[in-house]
């Protein structure tokens, strides 16, 4: 043992205040140094880049103090840590989070002036982690936030993806996707761990034999063996010492070159173990749809949950003489069913390589795992083949078959002549060609099991998972998403964050509760004006930004009517379209409309196969293209499709709102995290009654929200009666103008059969009921019209929205967590206070 692990952190080893101190002068005595000794520049020559990682090193250094204190005192305390599972990470831009985290924006602002830097130019260059697709790695992103926060002890283990998600461009008004070149430049924030890495295997067979017991074993000999290679990231919690770790798994193989096939004259042959074992963290959740895609989904699946057990392993042993207790040590929650082979893999750890019997494993297994389930979608319930688990994971496929025999043996003793409730319980669909379903597979083998908003917890036990609902009720919880208020109003909204600082204390950005304070401003016309001032400073920022990368100006006065998320039919972006078309329709046939101006904003991507959310997103551009250049028009609507929507784009989005369009058909969205991001912001919110949004209203009151459309038992009552789109089109003169427009060619430069599929489907089938919806949707919409014509009304419901929004914090969806599934205390972190002014 070293002497400084003897004598402790503080006294062990010490800093130079220029690594720790948070004084402007030693802050910016570590910038020049981080420019000179890492960057290897002067200030003369220093580019922008070069400014920026000179500036991310200098807050990074005052974060490692934390964050390995933070280890040693999780270490010591024996402290239960949330192993949070996730192949999503959506961080979004690091440099001025932690500046915010670590409470030192006032002094960096400060520092910024003296030496004349461009504060914008250099956030400018931070490339944004695009580790993710949308909502699930956001929220994993915000769960890391809070419960550094909060003081729990978590790692967050996932992927580090060489290629993020896709860059988005927009050309003629289709979605082209490019390549996400997020490490081109470096990444200042991780710390790769190139001694800490892990064997995965794949593919090859398994053998029984007989151990030194005489107890028969199983051996599994794969045919390919690559290695998971540790990169971490530092969280830190916000205004608090502890500081977590996201540590991220790089595949490669190992052994990089093959001296034999390269002398025999394989070239190929010589670095193919290299490609192939590379590949598997290459790019984020390839195309699945072919063979070879639907294979590398499932190997990246594996080889992360893989490196994870075995470095919690690896952890755990550090300081227990067995992994007997190893449930008691750690939690881990699954995010989705993306890692849910997790289950099986510990069960062959504690099997085959620690040689537990198999029900002592099994308990050891069932109690460390936690599932949230994150979607109703049938599609979005991830079921794999069977022969491709025998193909890529023999041993896994066994153990597969065996936690189901032993399952559905207990099963038919429970239910002996219920032949259908056992085949929708098992962990294989029979059928053309059997499938493991992962969703049954975490449910079996997890502890708790848990929705993300009230309504979507509800369906889950009435609908996908009605079985094991009513086999074991306990097991069941909702959790309803939360975002973080650090990156989502403060960083994002900094007037805002000012403003609520002044009224309801600093406090509020930990404890959003207080923000019910503001209540009493609510019919203040003072401070309606400061409102309405914020506002609008936020309505130019977006403006300014919309012409910079659009070329289409916008009018900040104007209704800022905002849809941005995944492009998907069930999110229903095709009916706010027919909105637009409707009232363009109203204005040229009725030029002394009295009519609220208003900018349609959009953004959002599509999967790249996903062919009709692609050609949604032609639609929006085309009707854009159209009005924007309609001079009878365009000073009265205005629509944007704002690009390639990631985190870093989205932050000046959320506070400029006006109106938040949260239109998915009830029963479909499982919770929704930017419908709180824009009420935290003052946004009013259109919407059905689906995932978090009746939360929403329930908590700002139903007078505060623009409500429309099918409920839940509304929507089934229409599938189950027959339902007819064309009748409902046929009956309405406006719908039925709507889609005839678009027919027509005029918004395709008079090719009528270029959205043909889109409005033929709607006419036709309709699977998620837009048709249904649009008379509701549009009197909804006229109602939103009146009331921002009431600028007192306006401004007192957008008040009352962000002071009710104290329940969507993620730190209160994390306190839930650590209260009814983890049962997990804080473990704070202390530091010496050195030279902190």
């Amino acid at each position: 043992m070293s002497a400084a692990t003897k004598q402790g952190f503080d006294t062990g080893v010490r800093h130079e205040p220029i690594r720790t101190s948070l004084s402007i002068e030693a802050m910016k005595r570590a910038y020049f140094d981080n420019l000179f000794y890492v960057q290897a520049r002067s200030p003369d020559t220093a580019t922008d880049h070069d400014r920026y990682m000179a500036a991310a090193f200098t807050v990074r250094d005052r974060m490692l103090e934390r964050w390995i204190k933070t280890a040693q005192t999780c270490k010591n305390a024996c402290a239960r840590t949330v192993c949070y599972f996730s192949a999503e990470y959506l961080l979004g831009p690091h440099l001025q989070n932690n500046i915010i985290n670590l409470g030192i924006a006032d002094k960096v602002a400060s520092l910024v002036d003296e030496l004349g830097l461009d504060a914008e130019n250099i956030i400018a260059q931070e490339e944004e982690p695009g580790l993710g697709n949308g909502g699930l790695g956001r929220l994993a992103a915000c769960y890391l936030d809070s419960l550094a926060t909060l003081q729990i002890p978590a790692i967050g283990y996932g992927i580090r993806y060489e290629f993020g998600i896709f860059d988005q461009r927009i050309e003629q008004g289709w979605q082209v996707e490019v390549s996400d070149l997020w490490l081109r430049n470096g990444n200042p924030w991780e710390i790769a761990r190139p001694k800490l890495r892990f064997p995965v295997g794949f593919g090859g067979h398994t053998e029984a034999y007989a151990d030194d017991q005489g107890k028969t074993r199983v051996r599994w000999i794969p045919d390919l063996v690559v290695n998971g290679v540790a990169h971490d990231t530092p969280i830190l919690g916000y205004q608090v010492a502890n500081t977590n770790l996201l540590r991220l798994w790089r595949s490669e193989a190992s052994s990089s070159f093959d001296f034999q096939a390269f002398n025999s004259g394989d070239y190929y042959g010589a670095v193919n173990a290299k490609v192939i074992a590379e590949n598997i963290s290459k790019v984020l959740y390839p195309n699945d749809e072919p063979d070879a895609g639907k294979a590398l989904r499932l190997r990246q699946q594996y080889f992360f949950v893989a490196c994870s057990l075995q470095d919690m392993i690896r952890l755990h042993l550090e300081h227990a003489p067995s992994l007997d207790n190893f449930h008691e040590k750690f939690v881990a929650q699954l995010n989705d069913t993306h890692p849910a082979i997790a289950v099986v893999e510990l069960m062959r750890l504690l099997l085959d390589e620690y040689h537990y019997a198999w029900d002592r494993a099994w308990e050891i297994t069932r109690q460390t795992f936690a599932y949230t389930n994150h979607t109703l979608l049938p599609e979005a319930l991830e079921t794999w083949s069977v022969d491709l688990f025998r193909q890529l994971l023999p041993r896994h496929l066994e153990i597969i078959f065996e936690i189901n025999r032993r399952f559905l043996d207990q099963m038919r003793i429970r239910y002996p002549f219920d032949h259908e409730r056992i085949a929708g319980l098992s962990l294989i669909a029979e059928g053309a060609e059997q499938r493991v379903r992962m969703a049954h597979l975490a449910t079996v083998g997890s502890f708790a099991v848990n929705g993300v908003a009230a309504l979507h917890t509800d369906l889950l036990k009435n609908t996908v998972m009605k079985d094991f609902y009513e086999l074991w009720p306990e097991k069941f919880h909702n959790v309803t998403n939360g975002v973080t208020p650090r990156r989502f109003v403060l960083l994002s909204n900094p007037a805002l964050g000012e403003l609520l600082n002044r009224v309801a204390g600093p406090s509020w950005a930990r404890d959003m509760a207080s923000l019910r304070s503001l209540e009493t401003y609510a019919e203040d016309a003072g401070f309606h004006e400061e409102w309405q001032s914020m506002k609008i400073t936020a309505k130019r920022r977006l403006a300014k930004l919309i012409s910079q990368r659009t070329n289409i100006q916008v009018d900040p006065r104007s209704l800022f009517d905002i849809q941005v998320k995944r492009i998907h039919e069930y999110k229903r972006q095709h009916l706010n379209a027919l909105h637009i078309i409707t009232l363009y329709e109203h204005i040229k046939n009725n030029a002394q409309l009295d009519i609220t101006p208003r900018t349609f904003i959009f953004g959002g991507k599509a999967a790249p196969d996903y062919a009709m959310a692609k050609l949604m997103i032609k639609l929006i551009t085309s009707i854009g293209d159209v009005i924007n250049h309609d001079p009878q028009v365009r000073d009265v609507l205005r629509v944007v499709f704002y690009p390639d929507f990631n985190v870093k784009h989205a932050q000046p989005v959320y506070p400029a709102a006006d109106l938040s369009e949260q239109i998915s058909m009830a029963g479909k969205e499982a919770s929704g995290t930017g419908n709180m991001k824009f009420s935290m912001n003052g946004a009013l919110t259109i919407g059905t009654l689906d995932g978090a949004n009746v939360e929403i209203r329930d908590e700002v009151g139903p007078e505060n929200f623009f409500l429309f459309g099918l409920t839940v038992e509304e929507v089934g009552q229409t599938l189950n009666a027959g339902y007819h789109p064309w009748e409902i089109c046929n009956s309405n003169d406006q719908l039925r103008g709507a889609i005839e427009l678009i027919d027509s060619g005029l918004f395709s430069h008079g090719d009528t059969d270029l959205f043909r599929p889109l409005t033929e489907n709607l006419i036709h089938h309709d699977p998620y009921l837009v048709l249904a919806d649009y008379a509701s949707y549009v009197d909804c919409q006229a109602d939103v019209d009146t009331a921002f014509k009431d600028r007192p009304r306006w401004n007192r419901m957008s008040i009352l929205n962000v002071a009710r929004m104290g329940k969507f914090s993620s730190d209160r969806s994390i306190q839930d967590y650590c209260d009814t599934i983890w049962k997990i205390r804080p473990t704070p972190v202390r530091i010496s206070s050195g030279d902190d002014t």
